[in-house]
């Protein structure tokens, strides 16, 4: 009995042990229940990111109802999920405006948070090359050019994502204050496939300076393509994936004008074009030009193109006497724009003429690859 007794009594208390943890319990779901709806936001808040969505959590069962407004009393779009636990807006916020924002949860618990974005004192843009879909060569490197100086340089390549299929070592670097480059530590190869983001909506780019809208693009490498211009036999050589195509006599820039060796990369390409040297610094009485040629095909930004040259053919192949340009016969300046592309790589070695810069605009790659790599985020250029 006295046995009974005790295993009755233990049977007791451990009864109400769970009755004590059940009120805990509900008392903690109670607790839970009347939590208002967590803002993303805080109330007050200044300078808040426009890029970045809003979000509301419920802390309960579920939002009851949300509404975001601006200052003019504008609904700001937005999504509810199936569950009402989150809510998210929907459309991109804009720089210098006041939002006001009010969440209800279905336990009746309420929050609000009025909240101001960025005030800009200006706002940038930023032009993306190659173009959309366009397949290019393999020593095209990819320019961002931004509508005015940067001064946070780093904030701005922070910004900018890109993909590459396959993967492919490559690096930032300024050529001025508005615009980076970035390339690949070697030649693309051919096939290669890369996208482009650059989200610098609602980003401060410094001194004040804010994204104006983001922009994107993709494009894929061609064939490998290569010329290479010698001034010792007075060629320019042709090669597409490692076979020769064309070996064509040339007349290169003469003593006073040589051409610049180094690494150029194919840009515009004009059938017809109006070349004049006073675009370029050269005024017509110390030796100028103004003059109309043929299937003129961009080397640099400084004015160096492969073009028809009728008049110079007697000295193709054997002298120099153009102001920079690579002269070829009117068949053959036909015949290498219609087989080159944008990106493509033109090497010119064995001239009197130095190097062509880095900073050309079509001569990155004249810039040694442990310079490119370590960055100049931290500088700023004189221009």
């Amino acid at each position: 009995m006295v046995l009974g007794a005790c295993m009755l009594t233990a049977c007791t208390i451990e009864r109400e042990g769970e009755a004590s943890e059940s009120a805990d319990h509900a008392a903690e779901a109670t607790q839970e229940q009347d939590l208002p709806p967590e803002l993303s936001v805080k109330d007050g808040a200044e300078d808040v990111n426009p890029a970045e969505p809003v979000t509301v959590t419920s802390q309960g069962e579920g939002l009851s109802e949300v509404t975001m407004t601006n200052e003019n009393g504008k609904v700001v779009e937005a999504e509810l999920s199936a569950d009402k636990k989150s809510w998210t807006t929907a459309e991109v916020l804009g720089y210098n405006r006041t939002y006001t924002l009010e969440a209800t949860d279905r336990n009746g618990e309420t929050t609000t948070a009025t909240f101001a974005t960025s005030t800009p004192a200006a706002t940038a843009s930023v032009y993306l090359s190659p173009v959309e879909g366009a397949e290019v060569g393999v020593a095209q490197t990819i320019a961002f050019r931004f509508s005015s100086v940067i001064t946070d340089r780093q904030a701005a390549q922070d910004a900018i994502t890109i993909t590459t299929e396959p993967k492919v070592e490559g690096e930032f670097f300024w050529l001025n204050n508005s615009e980076v480059r970035w390339r690949p530590a070697e030649y693309w190869e051919p096939g290669t496939k890369v996208s482009v983001e650059a989200d610098i909506y609602g980003q401060d780019l410094g001194g004040g300076v804010y994204g104006e809208s983001d922009n994107a693009t993709n494009f894929t490498i061609g064939d490998e393509v290569i010329t290479v211009v010698d001034d010792n036999t007075k060629t320019m050589t042709v090669s597409r994936n490692g076979e020769v195509l064309r070996s064509i006599p040339v007349s290169l820039g003469a003593n006073r004008w040589p051409t610049p060796n180094g690494t150029y990369i194919i840009g515009d390409e004009h059938q017809s074009l109006v070349m004049d040297s006073t675009t370029f610094g050269l005024a017509y009485e110390d030796g100028g030009y103004k003059t109309a040629v043929d299937y003129a095909t961009q080397m640099s930004y400084s004015g160096i193109y492969v073009h028809a040259a009728p008049w110079s053919v007697g000295q193709q192949g054997y002298s120099n006497v153009s102001h920079g340009c690579i002269n070829v016969t009117t068949e053959a300046a036909a015949w290498f724009q219609n087989t080159v592309k944008r990106g493509d790589p033109v090497v010119v070695k064995n001239t009197i003429g130095g190097t062509l810069s880095g900073y050309d605009g079509l001569g990155d790659w004249n810039i040694p690859w442990e310079t490119w790599k370590a960055g100049n985020a931290d500088e700023t250029s004189s221009w």
